[in-house]
């Protein structure tokens, strides 16, 4: 039995529509080879995909415990949350620790406070000014329970997702893995290095590429594969993802452009790293704000988005190593580009563009 795209097998109008008919009308498209096969990755990537759909699940819900811990701490007119940006952080968890051993002197609970905090012992002992009801308490002592319990497996998922990728044929050709520069990890990315198993699986490094880091190229590995041939040409991947306008033309008159609305993994993750190159420094970065300027900022993460998905169809399909264009570059690309295009416009109205210099 094979697993057929649900979006190819609409009701066509006039037909009649009831279960039967639905059903037999489907077993007549796949005969006049009006049904393409769904993308399933091999079964060895859908183990790793089904891991990391498993620790999203278990990230939404270590979300839940951190909320009410923010209301526990607010009913009991604590501040902590105005001086310490993230209660789940070093000096928060500490803090909320002991007051569930039963710390309850705030000039104490204070000192907890690590030397990277941007508030001082004073102002955090202010913040614990409340009361301590046991209600509030109990609460409080249930949520960080169940925070911690959602680490914990976390930690373990991460570690099955790990021994799972050591498991994956190298195609690196023995090549070693060029540094990268160190970075800040972020607290829900893996607790190991994905970079370089990821890299023997591939074959190539997606972190290169600027805004892609290692959840994103691991979320995309694991939803795709190595094996782009399923796609004919990079701009079939990039309709599969949803980030080509659909257009809709009616009469020789364009009703619409949008593109098609949808949540897959992949293209969440890419929108996710566009927004991340607002202020980079790169050709990506200084096209992501070219597109915002012109189109707005929705449109220019889909534009970039969709330039993000072709360089990833690249660098799997042709096993290349990307080659980071400069900030420079790009803008004396595009002004060439520019210059050229009003030479053109001045031309078709009977003008001449000359340069300044050339004046002097």
């Amino acid at each position: 039995m094979l697993l057929r795209a649900p979006r190819q097998a609409k009701r066509v109008p006039g037909r009649p529509t009831t279960d039967r008919l639905d059903g037999q009308w489907l077993q007549r498209l796949p005969t006049y080879g009006l049904l393409a096969g769904a993308c399933r990755p091999e079964a060895h990537v859908c183990v790793l995909r089904s891991s990391l759909r498993h620790r999203q699940i278990l990230l939404t819900g270590a979300a839940h415990p951190v909320q009410q811990m923010h209301k526990a701490v607010a009913q009991m007119h604590r501040k902590l949350t105005q001086v310490v940006s993230d209660i789940t952080g070093v000096t928060g968890m500490a803090i909320l620790t002991a007051i569930i051993v039963g710390e309850r002197d705030p000039q104490r609970l204070a000192k907890l406070r690590t030397p990277h905090c941007h508030h001082d012992e004073e102002d955090i002992a202010k913040a614990l000014q409340g009361t301590w009801r046991a209600e509030h308490l109990f609460a409080l002592q249930q949520a960080v329970a169940l925070y911690d319990f959602y680490h914990q497996q976390l930690a373990l998922c991460d570690q099955q997702i790990k021994a799972h990728l050591e498991t994956f044929a190298d195609k690196s050709a023995g090549q070693p893995l060029p540094p990268k520069a160190r970075r800040h990890k972020k607290t829900n990315e893996p607790r190991f290095d994905a970079r370089t198993p990821l890299y023997r699986m591939a074959g190539v490094d997606l972190t290169t590429i600027e805004g892609i880091e290692e959840n994103t190229a691991l979320i995309i590995l694991s939803e795709i594969g190595t094996d782009m041939h399923r796609w004919p040409s990079v701009k079939h991947f990039c309709s599969w993802l949803g980030l080509c306008p659909q257009h809709k033309i009616s009469g020789g008159k364009v009703l619409s452009r949008r593109v098609r609305p949808g949540a897959h993994r992949v293209t969440v993750a890419l929108r996710l790293a566009a927004r991340s190159l607002h202020h980079s420094q790169s050709a990506l970065g200084a096209f992501f704000r070219r597109m915002k300027a012109r189109l707005g900022t929705p449109k220019a993460i889909t534009a970039t988005a969709h330039k993000l998905a072709r360089l990833v169809y690249s660098l799997l399909q042709h096993g290349s190593a990307y080659v980071q264009q400069g900030l420079d570059a790009y803008e004396a690309q595009y002004r060439e580009r520019t210059v050229t295009t009003m030479a053109k416009q001045a031309k078709a109205l009977g003008y001449t563009l000359v340069p300044l210099a050339a004046q002097g």
